[in-house]
């Protein structure tokens, strides 16, 4: 695709392209680029359209609310029954560990299976140590 925009892009590219069609071919391509950007014109038009009714409609309900003395988070407040918002995000339970190693002090470390691996367990395993000998059992 991006070759063919490359083409259409470039008038000398374009020419090129179409140097082998007849002038009968160049006008029926012709009708059908200028239908595809009529439609698209039309979509253009009617999106603004319906973007200015929105705009439109927002405005009369901010004016009536604001003649009705009626706020937002008074409307908000009303459909979660007196409680204010608040957004609260959870947070994902951690992974638990997949592999065990013993790192270079000896201790006994875990590792999930996910980020970098472990120095260590990278070492044994570029000496040929199966990764499956770390699983914990």
């Amino acid at each position: 695709m991006s070759e063919f925009l490359n083409i259409i892009r470039h008038e000398r590219r374009l020419k090129s392209a179409l140097k082998s069609l007849s002038i009968e071919e160049l006008e029926a391509i012709k009708e059908k680029f200028d239908s595809v950007v009529a439609k698209r014109r039309e979509e253009e038009a009617q999106k603004l359209r319906e973007q200015q009714e929105k705009s439109k409609k927002i405005k009369e309900f901010k004016a009536a609310m604001a003649d009705a003395g009626i706020e937002l988070s008074d409307i908000l407040e009303q459909e979660l029954g007196g409680d204010p918002i608040v957004k609260t995000t959870k947070k994902r339970a951690p992974k638990p560990p997949k592999y065990e190693y013993i790192d270079d002090e000896g201790n006994r470390q875990t590792w999930t299976g996910q980020g970098r691996m472990p120095k260590p367990m990278k070492t044994a395993l570029d000496n040929g140590k199966p990764l499956e000998s770390f699983l914990i059992k």
